[in-house]
């Protein structure tokens, strides 16, 4: 190719864009531009991936040229104007991405959050009837329209805030008629709102007051009504609650085996108030997270870091509970896990529903650094539902961004009840 026709090509290309956002800073969170959570011992890494007055190209809904501000110049009197947003300095990251709720229920729990203050455990609080089961009580009478309203309040809520991918969760309803309607709940939120709803299958979430002391029975129903679910498109991926007062690992793997012969990833509730071995059983399903992880061992990191597993932490159900046992963060660092951040939100445990809240609590309560929060709400939370295309500003992406006005990334973990957002763009689109 002659050096004429090169310039051409160039041309073409930087003339095809559908839109542009000029004058801008990226956290961009890809390692094209630096992005290294590893960091060796010298340091070479760009912290958040930035990039500084810096431009991007869109086209069919997707991130299709990165570059300074001074190469896209000359060829901005090409487009019209309303294809062109100038972003006047402000910073821009991927959208956010709340990569574990349980958005979609009905009813109210606040009275077991009096009772919690008053004293009363977790623990205390499922054996009296509580928890779980109460709202699985209050879903299971609930229409879908029902269920519809209640839980969008919660998705608008959190999209004021930036998140343009969330996963929902079912498993409030732990018989087939409510677990669908949860999960068709779901998917109408997504299509409303124009934002990306990951669904996961949490049937194995408790035991149904009307299998009471037949937990095997129960998993027997949940795993035959996965398929059920899966082949009217409801489940992008299957979930359980592995722990002393849920499920054995044996009764969740029942449910995996089951997963794996439908090509479905899975993930897992594992280490939050006991180490029973969940997080060495997803990781032998090469899940795609283990989440709580309060209780996590050595081992279990081990085998993490050898299936790629995410660690999601949810600092939310950590502050709600009063819990004191830390996460432990220094050796997920040192084994080189992916560690992300969600809000948890539910409406027993983390009644919350501010990713960014989440993220100031990962790091006063978890110790984390701005940049590893901010990490975990994009390009690790992406990881953690599989969605390869999302969570970082890179050619190929999908053009999810957010515009904040903020002087600098850390600022997002930071300021407390402030939402600095300006726009948010989800597959190319300002909302």
């Amino acid at each position: 190719m002659t050096n004429s026709t090169k310039q051409k090509h160039n041309n073409d290309a930087m003339n095809s864009f559908d839109s542009l956002i000029i004058n801008a800073n990226l956290a961009t969170f890809s390692a094209e531009h630096g992005f290294d959570m590893s960091r060796d011992s010298e340091g070479n890494n760009t912290p958040y991936g930035q990039l500084k007055n810096a431009a991007i190209g869109i086209h069919n809904g997707k991130i299709a040229w990165i570059g300074s501000q001074d190469e896209i110049s000359s060829y901005l009197s090409n487009y019209q104007n309303e294809q062109v947003y100038d972003a006047n300095n402000a910073w821009i990251t991927p959208g956010l991405i709340d990569c574990h709720t349980h958005l979609v229920y009905a009813g109210n729990r606040s009275n077991e959050f009096e009772a919690r203050l008053h004293g009363a455990s977790y623990q205390d609080i499922a054996e009296q009837g509580g928890g779980i089961v109460s709202t699985v009580k209050s879903t299971r009478k609930a229409s879908i329209d029902e269920l519809f309203v209640q839980s969008e309040k919660r998705l608008l809520a959190l999209m004021r805030e930036g998140v343009t991918s969330i996963e929902i969760k079912s498993g409030y309803g732990l018989d087939l008629e409510t677990e669908r309607k949860m999960l068709t709940a779901a998917r109408q939120l997504g299509e409303k709102y124009n934002i990306h709803v990951s669904t996961s299958y949490l049937a194995a979430h408790a035991l149904p007051p009307e299998y009471k002391g037949l937990p095997d029975e129960y998993i027997e129903q949940v795993c035959e009504w996965l398929p059920i679910l899966h082949s009217e498109g409801l489940v992008d991926a299957v979930d359980g609650f592995c722990e002393g007062i849920a499920f054995s690992s044996e009764q969740i793997r029942r449910v995996f085996e089951i997963a794996r012969s439908l090509d479905l990833p899975v993930k897992l509730h594992s280490e939050q108030l006991s180490n029973i071995g969940a997080s060495a059983l997803v990781a032998d399903y090469q899940g795609l997270s283990s989440d709580h992880l309060e209780h996590l061992s050595k081992a279990d990191i081990e085998k993490m870091a050898a299936s790629d597993t995410v660690a999601v932490l949810l600092p939310g159900a950590f502050y709600t509970l009063r819990d004191t046992k830390l996460p432990p963060i220094e050796t997920l660092r040192q084994h080189q896990v992916s560690i992300a951040i969600s809000t948890d939100c539910n409406p027993g445990t983390s009644p919350l529903t501010s990713l960014l809240l989440a993220m100031n609590m990962g790091c006063t309560l978890f110790y984390l650094t701005p940049e590893e929060v901010l990490a975990g709400a994009t390009v690790h939370a992406a990881k953690a539902l599989g969605l390869y295309k999302k969570g970082k500003i890179a050619i190929g992406c999908d053009a999810d961004l957010v515009l904040w006005d903020i002087t600098r990334p850390a600022d997002l973990a930071y300021q407390i009840g402030l939402n600095p957002i300006i726009g948010t763009m989800y597959e190319g689109q300002w909302r």
